[in-house]
């Protein structure tokens, strides 16, 4: 019972506040222009000043889990070429390809991985490594995934893939997370009031992030295309997991190390997913059915796997 409330403890606030963006949609207190202008803001603004703080607060010299990033960093790579081998071998529609690959592996890694670490422990604490070893592929392999199924010839790809590296570079969250390395490594102190200030930037991500994702939920699209929606998500929210979660409590990573590479392999499929299908001639339809899908199932699975490590010890 203790492992159970403990689950639940971890995953109700965090779906509640998804559950009350939308209720707060349907009754007109905001709306869909409310929930992109907040997600803008969470990914440019606010998520990167709280990586920044979490890393700048830690003494990487010392702390710096070389092993850590490497397993989330292989980790993802894998799941991410396998499943578009198989994708390639047994999806009939093959204009299906790309968006299916997305959903499979693509998940809301830097938002909901610091939400839940947060709400569970007080601080973002493993998050920011993991999104070291996972976010950069994750938007490398978006790009070039669409690319390559999306119908272009290889100049298009080409210049498709160059501009995907760029972007990277300028991507907000992997800035946020090179200045923090640096602020730790030369052991930067900011004056109290531009800390305080930046803080109160960063503790806004997760309330905004999850109610503008509730803002967003379409509950209907995620009956459209359901048997590719259905094998994606089954990978997302518990293949991954199944496979690699054991070999991470073998490795000796236990609980904040644990409930980020949940996140990472279990989490529902991000939003960012079906932008990028949507304006890169992918199956735009799968991307939101997936992401729909797995935002709606997350609850169980993500509640159930959480049990499963307490009930085990692996978390605390």
């Amino acid at each position: 019972m203790d492992s159970f409330i403990f689950s639940i403890n971890a995953t109700v606030p965090i779906f509640a506040m998804m559950i009350l963006g939308n209720i707060f949609k349907r009754i007109g207190i905001i709306d869909d222009h409310f929930a992109s202008v907040a997600n803008r803001f969470v990914f440019k603004v606010c998520l990167p000043c709280l990586v920044f703080l979490d890393l700048a607060d830690t003494d990487i010299r010392h702390h710096f889990n070389f092993k850590y990033v490497g397993f989330c960093f292989v980790a993802t790579l894998f799941s991410i070429v396998s499943i578009w081998v198989l994708a390639k071998l047994f999806l009939k529609d093959k204009h299906s390809v790309g968006a299916f690959v997305q959903g499979s592996y693509r998940s809301s890694a830097a938002i909901l991985g610091v939400a839940f670490i947060q709400n569970i422990y007080g601080t973002s604490g493993m998050a920011p490594l993991m999104i070291i070893g996972s976010v950069p592929l994750y938007n490398i392999f978006a790009v070039i995934v669409l690319t390559f199924e999306s119908g272009h010839d290889s100049t298009d790809s080409s210049a498709n893939i160059r501009r995907a590296f760029i972007n990277i570079l300028k991507n907000p969250i992997i800035i946020g997370i090179f200045a923090g390395l640096v602020a730790s490594y030369v052991n930067l102190t900011l004056p109290g009031m531009v800390t305080k200030s930046i803080n109160n930037l960063a503790v806004m991500t997760s309330p905004l992030a999850l109610l503008s994702i509730g803002a967003g939920f379409e509950g209907r699209k995620a009956l459209a295309k359901l048997k590719p929606t259905f094998v994606a998500s089954f990978m997302k929210l518990l293949g991954w997991a199944g496979i690699f979660l054991p070999i991470a409590v073998w490795l000796g990573f236990r609980d904040q190390e644990l409930i980020a590479l949940l996140i990472m392999l279990a989490s529902p499929c991000t939003p960012a997913a079906y932008i990028m299908a949507k304006n890169m001639d992918g199956d735009d339809i799968l991307a939101s059915s997936i992401v729909v899908a797995t935002t709606l199932l997350s609850s169980v699975t993500l509640t159930f796997w959480i049990f499963v490590l307490r009930m085990m010890s692996y978390i605390h």
